[in-house]
């Protein structure tokens, strides 16, 4: 499933570059509903970025990339909490 949600986020990039709102609209939902399809299989932190619609840090994380930049969400969802949390 993470081998066509990567492909989906590609093309969909993709398209957002080319300004392609078929492309765009066909991807959205594709991984809105392999989303919803694999849900409990899928990474926590994975399903934060699908969710909250962060695809190009959800292609870095497919790619293996652990230096992902922290958003508005403060980046909680993969990192772990520090000493004072809690």
């Amino acid at each position: 499933m993470e081998t066509q949600i990567k492909e989906a986020l590609i093309a969909l990039l993709a398209g957002i570059k080319a300004a392609d709102g078929r492309v765009i609209g066909d991807e959205m939902a594709k991984l809105d509903d392999l989303l919803a399809r694999g849900r409990q299989a899928l990474h926590p932190q994975l399903v934060h970025f699908l969710e909250n619609r962060s695809y190009a840090k959800a292609v870095m994380f497919l790619g293996g990339e652990t230096d992902i930049p922290v958003g508005a969400c403060g980046g909680r969802a993969g990192k772990p909490a520090s000493r004072g949390e809690g």
